[in-house]
């Protein structure tokens, strides 16, 4: 049953008599909670309640502002599955184009991010898709996916849908580019493994083979996440200044604004 969320820096005591508060570290005055929005992106699972709200309804809420952001001329809208479906859906539905599979996921195949180097990461993709082809043989595809961190899984994909007969695949990215390492404890080590810092992100859609890439800025995102906080939370937002990366949510590894000072 779902009592409430431990907040930041709480140590709870749950026993036979209850759920006891036994302390929280607060952080330092006026420096807000920093909340990894990577989590809500792709990390947890879409049934996940974080501050007051389902991760599902907030990544089909960034579907409908990528669609604000970034429509197209296409015949229909699909994923790759898992975590990016709730964003697919949402920009199926803002955009008024049907939402169909184009790809079929093995369940056995493990996060082909988290590999521990590329080639690794290349043969899991290999070994992660199948194709739907009767779905979307001859049309126009637009491929929502949560987020291109390295570039390793969404360009086999598209060269997968045009060998199955895709006319046109247009690649849409519910999360802004990823520009900065994390060192919070993500897989995130160098600057120069991020596609969005390499010379081919200047001719993304030509280099991983789309018609057309755009992402979600960070704005979108920001704004997608925030828009059903509960104002009344015991961790409340509603003093905080709403300014991006200032609001209570790290976007250290979109724009490299630390919740912390880093030391070396």
């Amino acid at each position: 049953r779902y009592y409430r969320e431990v907040l930041p820096g709480e140590i709870v005591k749950i026993s036979r008599h209850g759920v006891q508060t036994l302390d929280v570290v607060r952080r330092p005055e006026r420096d807000p909670s920093a909340f990894c929005i990577f989590e809500y992106v792709y990390f947890a699972r879409p049934d996940s309640i974080f501050e007051g709200q389902m991760v599902y309804s907030v990544r089909r809420r960034c579907g409908q502002q990528l669609a604000i952001e970034a429509p197209v001329e296409a015949d229909l809208v699909s994923t790759v599955p898992e975590s990016a479906t709730p964003a697919a859906l949402g920009y199926a539905q803002k955009c008024g184009l049907p939402y169909v599979e184009v790809l079929c996921k093995n369940r056995y195949e493990g996060r082909t991010f988290i590999q521990p180097n590329m080639r690794l990461r290349q043969l899991g993709v290999a070994k992660k898709f199948g194709v739907l082809s009767d779905n979307f043989k001859g049309k126009r595809v637009v491929i929502i996916d949560d987020s291109i961190v390295r570039g390793n899984t969404i360009s086999p994909i598209i060269k997968l849908l045009r060998e199955s007969g895709a006319k046109e695949v247009h690649i849409r990215v519910a999360s802004p580019p990823i520009r900065f390492p994390c060192y919070m404890g993500i897989n995130i080590p160098t600057k120069e493994e991020l596609i969005a810092n390499r010379p081919e992100f200047h001719d993304l859609a030509n280099y991983i083979g789309a018609d057309s890439v755009v992402y979600l800025s960070v704005e979108g995102l920001v704004s997608s996440v925030q828009e059903s906080i509960k104002a009344s939370q015991e961790n409340s937002l509603k003093t905080q200044k709403s300014l991006t990366g200032k609001i209570g949510h790290c976007t250290a590894c979109l724009t490299g604004d630390y919740p912390v000072e880093l030391e070396w």
